[in-house]
């Protein structure tokens, strides 16, 4: 069960503020409130894994995933982020909707294992990486392995719908169980200079993974 419906979620997530100034080096685009609200609504209806539940929302930009986990009854919401500006926005979104078991720090992704010396502190983590265009082929797998480190019970991650079997490859390789749970339309919009048309309409896939840290 989810504490509210999902129409109010999305309409909730309508109002966060998206990047003020996206950067292409990170890849840098907002959550879309319909894709954030189907996916959230889908974790909590089908696996109880937001409610009372610990989360970390890895890469978490302004703030879509972290803000729809905490109105769907998470204890406590970590975003880390490695983008200041992004960090500030993140921070004037929860402000605005007065959320005060969210939180955010700037670090590096790739630094966590380390700094948490492996320690899985989070029952659920979130991710929507880069999906590894241009110069940064791969960052997705890699946001993935350092997210099925960090989670006590499962992670949850949106990939393009044309990396399927690669990302299946790696759940077996890393001897993770991995459930395609939904597809969803992802709508980008025009938001850099060398974007040629408005918008571009992309599959993506939301996967459940049980973390390395199960059984």
């Amino acid at each position: 069960m989810a504490c509210i419906k999902l129409k109010h979620l999305e309409e909730y997530l309508q109002t966060v503020n998206d990047f003020k100034d996206p950067k292409v080096r990170l890849e840098q685009y907002q959550t879309p409130p319909h894709i954030a609200s189907q996916a959230l609504y889908a974790i909590q209806t089908k696996y109880a894994d937001l409610e009372k539940r610990m989360v970390l929302d890895l890469g978490c930009g302004p703030g879509m995933l972290s803000i729809g986990a905490a109105l769907l009854g998470a204890d406590y919401v970590l975003g880390v982020e490695i983008d200041p500006d992004a960090v500030d926005e993140f921070r004037n979104n929860c402000d605005e909707m007065e959320l005060d078991n969210v939180d955010c720090c700037q670090v590096n992704v790739m630094n966590l294992p380390a700094l948490w010396h492996g320690k899985p502190l989070f029952d659920t983590v979130l991710l929507n990486p880069p999906f590894g265009t241009k110069k940064n082929s791969g960052v997705d797998v890699a946001f993935l392995n350092v997210a099925l480190t960090l989670a006590r019970s499962a992670v949850y991650s949106l990939h393009k719908s044309a990396t399927r079997e690669h990302i299946k490859k790696k759940a077996q390789e890393w001897n993770v169980r991995a459930i395609q749970i939904a597809q969803l339309r992802y709508n980008l919009p025009q938001t850099y200079k060398f974007h040629r048309r408005p918008n571009v309409d992309v599959a993506v896939d939301l996967w459940r993974f049980e973390s390395k840290n199960c059984g």
